[in-house]
C-alpha cells in the first residue's frame, strides 16, 4: 500500500502580491468557477465581478493580498481592505480545491489577522454567501462572531456577516 505524504502547514510560505500578480491568478480563477457553480451564473461574469474592486484597495497601507505557497504553487490566498478607520474587511479567502482540510485556510486567516493588526486596525469584518457552510465553519472556529445583519456598506453585501475584535 502506498502512503501519500501530505505537506504540513509549516511548509506553507506566504508572500504579498498584487491583484494582477500571476500568483493571484489561481485564486481568482477557482473562485470564479466555484461561485458560478454554487450560486449560478457564468464563470466569466463572476470573474469580472471579482475584479470590480480596484486593485489599489488591496495594497498597503490600507489593504493587502497574501498567497500561501507550497514550493512555488499557490494553494491558498486572501485579501483585506479598509472598511472604516478601525476595521479591515476580509475578501477572497480561498484554498485550492485539491488542498482543502489541511489547515491552510486557518493559517492564511491567522496570517492576514497578524498583518491587519500590524496596520493598526482593531476589528475585522467579513461577509459570505449563504451557500458556503465551510466558510461559516472556518470563521466560527477562528473566533469570529456571526452578526444578525451585515454592517451598513456601499455596494453588494452578502447575507452572512462576521466580526472579530482584535486584542
Amino acid at each position: 500500500m502506498e502512503v501519500m505524504s501530505v505537506p504540513a502547514v509549516g511548509e506553507l510560505r506566504f508572500v504579498a502580491v498584487g491583484q494582477d500578480d500571476s500568483l493571484a491568478a489561481p485564486l481568482l480563477e477557482e473562485l470564479a468557477t466555484e461561485y458560478a457553480d454554487r450560486y449560478g451564473g457564468r464563470r466569466d461574469r463572476v470573474h469580472a465581478w471579482l475584479r470590480e474592486y480596484p486593485a489599489d484597495e488591496f495594497t498597503p497601507p490600507a489593504g493587502g493580498l497574501i498567497v500561501g505557497l507550497l514550493g512555488e504553487r499557490p494553494v491558498t490566498g486572501g485579501a483585506f481592505r479598509r472598511f472604516d478607520e478601525h476595521t479591515a474587511e476580509l475578501k477572497r479567502i480561498w484554498t485550492d480545491s485539491g488542498h482543502r482540510r489541511r489547515g491552510y485556510a486557518q493559517a492564511l486567516v491567522s496570517r492576514l489577522e497578524a498583518e491587519i493588526a500590524a496596520r493598526g486596525y482593531r476589528r475585522i469584518y467579513l461577509t459570505t454567501g449563504d451557500r458556503q457552510p465551510e466558510a461559516e465553519a472556518l470563521y466560527t472556529s477562528l473566533g469570529y462572531t456571526r452578526l444578525d445583519d451585515p454592517l451598513p456598506a456601499d455596494g453588494e453585501v452578502y447575507p452572512i456577516a462576521f466580526l472579530k475584535v482584535l486584542t
